[in-house]
């Protein structure tokens, strides 16, 4: 008897929550991709080694090595509750090292947030989609003293390793696995950061980021592109991706400020 999709779904998401490697990430993500690469009509093996490569590059090829979340924890139990203390700063600096993401922005870390979001600061909230390891980035930003921080990731583990560094610090934290294909936002926020991860939803599902970006319920959204790939190459990244944003602004019509650094550019839209 031929299998429904439902179940073909099923089987090939039990198959991968079983490798160790992705046995963190959040089920209902995992769900999406195998549906989009199972309408490619691919033999069964290929699928799998598709899903696997998707999620490989959307997640997994941002960290050289396994993150160790107990030694991670441990240490932060022995910071004082000062967000802005410097062996706060110290601590936050070497973890996003471990995340290529945000190991790459430490270099304009001290200028990003702060001219990004110069317009709108202090900020009061702020919504984080696909945030990786960029909270640890709180101290650099322009925010009110009670700031709000909603973010999401894939990775179970880090949203965990998260909510614990938001409660040690007493910011008013919500860190939770997502897909965010589903487009489910409950939070509404100031401005919502998309920090270099659009090109992975394009990859998954090209055409989908219009949808999503009218979907998140912000006032702004700070959306960046990285200038170079994950293996250094940056020939013609900045050119192609600013051709990106603003095809993607002329079909939304929003007003937007732009931004450039060294290693990242920036655009704060402002939603209408």
């Amino acid at each position: 008897m031929k299998k429904t999709e439902t179940q073909e779904v099923a089987q090939l998401t039990a198959f991968v929550l079983k490798k160790k490697k992705y046995q963190q990430i959040d089920a209902g993500l995992i769900e999406e991709i195998t549906r989009l690469e199972l309408n490619k009509g691919r033999k069964h093996k290929e699928t799998q080694k598709a899903i696997l490569a998707k999620l490989h590059q959307i997640g997994a090829a941002y960290f050289e090595q396994a993150p160790e979340y107990a030694m991670w924890e441990g240490a932060l139990s022995t910071l004082a509750d000062d967000l802005q203390a410097q062996t706060t700063r110290d601590y936050c600096i070497r973890l996003m090292a471990h995340h290529h993401s945000t190991h790459e922005r430490q270099y304009i870390l001290e200028n990003f947030f702060q001219e990004t979001l110069a317009a709108i600061q202090p900020i009061p909230s702020i919504l984080d989609l696909a945030c990786g390891l960029n909270p640890l980035a709180l101290p650099w930003m322009p925010i009110e003293r009670e700031v709000k921080y909603f973010g999401c990731d894939i990775f179970r583990d880090m949203t965990n390793f998260l909510q614990n560094f938001a409660d040690h610090f007493h910011i008013q934290g919500d860190f939770k696995t997502c897909n965010v294909f589903d487009l489910q936002f409950p939070q509404k926020a100031k401005v919502a950061f998309l920090l270099k991860t659009l090109p992975c939803l394009e990859q998954v599902k090209k055409g989908f980021v219009p949808e999503l970006l009218r979907s998140i319920p912000a006032e702004y959204i700070l959306i960046s592109y990285p200038v170079s790939s994950l293996s250094g190459k940056s020939k013609g990244m900045q050119e192609n991706y600013t051709d990106h944003f603003h095809a993607l602004i002329s079909e939304l019509g929003w007003p937007y400020q732009a931004f450039t650094f060294s290693s990242e550019i920036a655009f704060l839209v402002e939603k209408q």
